[in-house]
């Protein structure tokens, strides 16, 4: 069990009781998924790229990426349904709160002028989505051998009902939101 799984076990839960005042500990929200999404629009035009970014994700993820697909055609973008343009990771269970505890303790601190993240990027169903610029910030990532700076969109599923207590489940967590 990781260090962050143990931590919210007990302390998270107690405190989002506290708050929130539920009636049942089976009412207290919790992190069910991370999902890393990683667009790669150059991809339709040279397959190096979607391989190279598929590398990176896996590498950050720890875990085997799926390529996504475009879901339907668009001329002005000259793209076909069913070409590939991008990866994606959906994390759960142990590796989950590793990569949460990765995120929130390395990678976001190597962030140029990090101020916070913005705490207004919650979907209204308690859901949080956080967009990252380069994958450089992470320590897994060598500077040498990357071909292209390339960003990518993580995003945080929680149980939890309402933007106020995701927000408080992730701030337990240590998610340094903007002031």
């Amino acid at each position: 069990m990781s260090r962050l799984h143990e931590q919210y076990s007990n302390q998270i839960k107690d405190a989002m009781m506290k708050k929130f005042e539920y009636s049942n500990i089976m009412q207290v929200p919790k992190l069910e998924k991370i999902v890393i999404n990683m667009g790669v629009g150059e991809a339709k035009e040279n397959k190096k790229v979607l391989e190279s970014a598929i590398a990176d994700l896996e590498k950050i993820a720890g875990q085997k990426a799926v390529v996504t697909r475009a879901k339907k055609s668009v001329a002005n973008f000259k793209l076909r349904e069913g070409m590939p343009i991008g990866c994606k990771v959906t994390l759960r269970g142990e590796r989950m709160y590793e990569f949460a505890d990765r995120l929130i303790n390395l990678a976001l601190p190597r962030v140029r002028d990090f101020r916070g993240v913005n705490q207004n990027s919650f979907d209204g169903r308690g859901n949080y989505a956080l967009g990252i610029k380069e994958q450089l910030i992470f320590p897994e990532i060598e500077y040498d051998k990357v071909d292209k700076v390339r960003g990518m969109d993580i995003i945080f599923v929680t149980t939890a009902n309402t933007d106020e207590e995701a927000r408080e489940l992730l701030t337990l967590f240590g998610m340094p939101f903007k002031k």
